[in-house]
């Protein structure tokens, strides 16, 4: 089960996380954002120790989905601290999101580690 967080906990759930965090910005009504869960589950058990998922409810997180400029659902973002890595909008099937979030991690695990900056930081950059 991916954790819920809402904009209350955003902040230090991603920006303060010691490993990348994929945000799964989804809402009740989207049927593309409950068909992606189990490739979403999969990734998860996958990458496990290496990333944390959380989702967030852009019907009850306006800000939140208005800072992050999002226009389909589902949305996911990878962040690296206060710093968005990779954006996955307009589902095309789950064999391309499994490739695309495995490409991403590759990249990441591959990658210098990313300066972590304290949410005041981050908010106020």
């Amino acid at each position: 089960m991916v954790l819920s967080v809402s904009e209350r906990t955003f902040a230090q759930e991603v920006f303060q996380a010691s490993t990348p965090v994929l945000v799964h910005f989804w809402a009740p009504w989207c049927g593309l954002c409950r068909a992606i869960d189990p490739t979403l589950a999969t990734f998860d058990a996958q990458w496990a120790g290496k990333v944390k998922l959380l989702g967030v409810n852009a019907d009850q997180s306006l800000k939140l989905a208005n800072t992050y400029r999002l226009t389909s659902l589902p949305t996911l973002i990878l962040f690296e601290g206060d710093r968005v890595r990779f954006r996955f909008e307009h589902y095309q099937g789950r064999e391309e999101l499994r490739r695309t979030l495995d490409s991403w991690m590759l990249a990441t695990v591959n990658s210098p580690q990313t300066q972590r900056l304290q949410p005041q930081q981050a908010v106020n950059r």
